[in-house]
């Protein structure tokens, strides 16, 4: 099986291997991960609505309960961080947690950010423009999710570029069977950025402002508020999911633009279709390729019998180009328009910053495509970063 996270090859291209995966059944084991890959849409999308399975286990059984070693202690840092995230917490917690964020994350809270994303979109791209050109990564598609990232947590323009390197660091976690240097790098960031974040929110305790923490400080209901270490790791999360998909998505997006260039001059002529594209281009080249979830009861998917204590890994990136459900699946089709594709997830760990990231993209893609903005062009062909599961590439060099 071609299914190999760790080759430069399948990296690059991972979409022929997901075919034969698919061709194998509903649930092929892969002994390499040691997980189950689940690879089709409707098992996909399904799996992430089923209960029986958890994003953690700890809210029903320990470790050894669950035949896992638990962690290294001194990791303990980067898992209590992520650990009371919306991102690994499971009901009722999660509920909780969730419901008290939306009070303060809400949808006229995005729709306020609007012209803030634009302005900045729209500066990014003067900028690259009046250098001719440069790395649309580091000039573009960073900058933006992280300024507008910041701004909506109120974090002081001088504090503004820890950002990245702490959230890049966290994420290294995320990938399959991250060695010890880059766990130490990921608890050396978490326990950075949550003292950071004390500081913020105690400043915000004293002077509450319009900025999220103060939102997050202020958001109550009968059950009670949110922990200083919910919050911390909701902002935390805010960033990390926020930045990460928006990011990948821009610049494996315009990768895709630059092999298929006629769908750029249709979009350039009817830009009134650009919410129809982003989605496109997000299902076309997923930016998060796996979410992986542990069995929490015995469960049957095609004619398998999954055990407790089982790992499962949905691929996002196969069921998104699963023909079963989408037509000409390996056809980028910047008008499709049943595209229900699952690169924001599904079930209750639905991407909640899901209409930030949609702004956020149009907003960049709208600026570089522009009236008066010459079109893009591709200098050289880009390379894939190391790491499969948040996949993305290294620069992506372009000139006017």
């Amino acid at each position: 099986m071609g299914f190999d996270p760790w080759d430069a090859a399948f990296v690059a291209d991972p979409y022929p291997a997901y075919r034969e995966v698919r061709e194998q059944g509903r649930a092929v084991w892969c002994e390499a991960t040691g997980q189950w890959l689940v690879a089709h849409y409707a098992d996909v999308s399904a799996l992430l609505r089923d209960r029986r399975l958890g994003r953690t286990y700890l809210h029903r059984f320990s470790h050894e309960e669950f035949g896992r070693e638990a962690p290294p202690p001194e990791h303990e840092p980067f898992h209590v961080l992520n650990g009371n995230g919306l991102l690994d917490l499971e009901d009722p917690a999660h509920a909780r947690v969730r419901r008290l964020v939306a009070k303060a994350f809400t949808p006229r809270t995005v729709e306020r950010l609007v012209p803030a994303v634009r302005r900045l979109a729209g500066e990014l791209v003067g900028r690259l423009l009046a250098d001719g050109g440069g790395d649309l990564l580091t000039t573009v598609a960073e900058p933006l999710p992280v300024a507008v990232i910041a701004e909506l947590l109120g974090v002081p323009e001088a504090d503004r570029g820890l950002l990245r390197p702490w959230s890049a660091d966290i994420c290294g976690m995320f990938e399959l069977r991250p060695d010890e240097e880059t766990a130490r790098r990921a608890v050396r960031a978490s326990v950075e950025f949550s003292a950071y974040l004390r500081g913020l929110i105690a400043e915000r305790r004293m002077r509450p402002g319009e900025d999220l923490i103060s939102g997050l400080i202020a958001a109550h209901d009968e059950e009670g508020r949110l922990s200083e270490q919910e919050v911390i790791s909701t902002c935390v999360l805010l960033l990390n999911a926020g930045h990460e998909a928006t990011v990948n998505t821009t610049t494996n997006g315009w990768w895709a633009l630059f092999r298929n260039p006629g769908q750029i001059d249709g979009l350039r002529a009817h830009p009134e279709k650009l919410s129809t594209a982003v989605d496109e281009l997000m299902r076309y080249d997923t930016p998060l390729q796996m979410f992986e979830r542990w069995v929490l009861d015995d469960i049957r998917v095609g004619d398998t019998v999954i055990p407790r204590g089982a790992e499962i890994a949905l691929l996002f990136g196969s069921a998104n180009r699963d023909p079963a459900r989408f037509d000409a699946p390996d056809t980028l089709d910047l008008g499709r328009a049943d595209n229900p594709h699952l690169s924001f997830g599904a079930g209750i760990h639905y991407c909640l910053g899901a209409p930030l990231a949609r702004r956020e993209l149009e907003a960049s893609f709208g600026a570089l495509l522009a009236d008066g903005v010459p079109p893009l062009r591709l200098v050289e062909e880009p390379q894939w970063r190391d790491g499969y599961v948040i996949r993305g590439l290294r620069e992506l060099i372009v000139e006017f």
